[in-house]
């Protein structure tokens, strides 16, 4: 997962045992195990999306770059996986009841540009990050930690910025274009985060106790939309 902008929390989940904790959310609550399974399949999804992806780069920096990103995913995953692990869960099964959700969403926002490619793997991994980070606001810190250091800025997602912010500069054709293309990944993302939710009640209820007293998922999913409008600015898409 490419998160499109810095963080400042942490990259080890190692937390002194008496930090306080997330209100009304233990360390051994359900939904952790199956917010580490999503996670964990929505990394491997993303290695081979931008292992495919790549190779509709112009040139070899691209290339490189989206090389390094899948890269990190998969870093990612075996942090997911150890964690899992240390829980008692083999983390295949686990994940993989997770398959049909991400795959449907991969499948409806496949890119056919590279600019296309770009804006899914900006916008697309910001809106997953949000998505996250938000749940991980009720985790205790130890799994918080986790959440957040699978998150961690790698530092290649700015090159997108420039290309895609050089490309609509230039061609208002395409800036109309890759601004409808977002807002379809948006619409998806939600979809899709939806039935997600619709089938994992563990998860929901993650959701429902976040600790800055979240209290129904109309305004989980408002917040979603409103991070989004700031990465369509970001990328000169606003």
């Amino acid at each position: 997962m490419i998160s499109p902008t810095p963080q400042t929390s942490p990259t080890q989940p190692v937390t002194p045992a008496d930090e306080p904790q997330a209100p009304g959310v233990s360390v051994d609550h359900p939904g952790v195990t199956e917010l580490f399974a999503l996670l964990a399949y929505g990394e491997v999804a993303a290695f081979y999306r931008l292992t495919e992806e790549a190779k509709m780069a112009p040139n070899l920096a691209g290339r490189i770059n989206m090389a390094s990103m899948a890269a990190a995913e998969m870093r990612h995953y075996e942090v997911l996986h150890e964690a899992l692990t240390a829980r008692g869960v083999d983390t295949v099964p686990a994940m993989t009841r997770y398959a049909p959700a991400l795959e449907n969403y991969h499948r409806l926002t496949t890119p056919s540009t590279w600019l296309e490619a770009l804006v899914k793997t900006y916008i697309g991994d910001a809106l997953a990050a949000d998505f996250y980070l938000q749940i991980a606001d009720a985790l205790p810190a130890e799994a918080s930690g986790v959440v957040r250091s699978v998150l961690a800025e790698t530092g290649h997602s700015q090159f997108v910025v420039g290309e895609v912010r050089a490309a609509v500069t230039a061609s208002d054709r395409q800036r109309h274009r890759l601004a409808l293309w977002s807002r379809r990944l948006l619409g998806e993302a939600i979809t899709q985060a939806q039935f997600v939710l619709a089938d994992h009640d563990e998860l929901v209820d993650l959701v429902i106790s976040s600790s800055d007293g979240l209290a129904q998922l109309s305004e989980f999913f408002d917040r979603l939309q409103r991070t989004h409008a700031s990465r369509m600015q970001e990328l000169g898409l606003g």
